[in-house]
C-alpha cells in the first residue's frame, strides 16, 4: 500500500498551528514519523524515490511560477543544468 506523504500531513494538520513559520526539515520529518506510523508493519518500499518526486514537482512549479517560466533562470535558481532542468519538467509535466 502506497500513501502519498502530502494525503498523510493534511489530514494530520492542526488548524492552530501557522504551518508557513515551520522550517521544511521539520515538515519532512513529520511527514516521515506519520508515514512511518502507518505502515502497520508493512516494509516501505523505494522511500526515496517517492519522497523525491513528492517535494520535486512542487518546488519546480514554485519556481517556474516566480521566474515566469524562464527555463534558464530557474535552473540557474536551482542549481541545475538547463538541460536537466527541461527533463525534470517534462517528467512531471509542467
Amino acid at each position: 500500500m502506497t500513501v502519498s506523504i502530502s494525503e498523510q500531513t493534511s489530514e494530520k494538520r492542526s488548524e492552530s498551528i501557522d504551518l508557513t513559520r515551520i522550517p521544511l526539515a521539520k515538515h519532512v520529518r513529520n511527514a516521515m514519523e506519520i508515514y512511518f506510523s502507518d505502515l502497520d508493519d508493512q516494509e516501505p518500499a523505494d522511500l526515496y524515490r517517492m519522497v523525491i518526486n513528492e517535494v520535486e514537482k512542487p518546488l519546480l512549479e514554485s519556481v517556474m511560477k516566480q521566474v515566469r517560466g524562464n527555463q534558464s533562470r530557474a535552473a540557474e535558481i536551482l542549481g541545475l543544468n538547463r538541460s536537466t532542468l527541461r527533463k525534470k519538467l517534462n517528467y512531471h509535466s509542467i
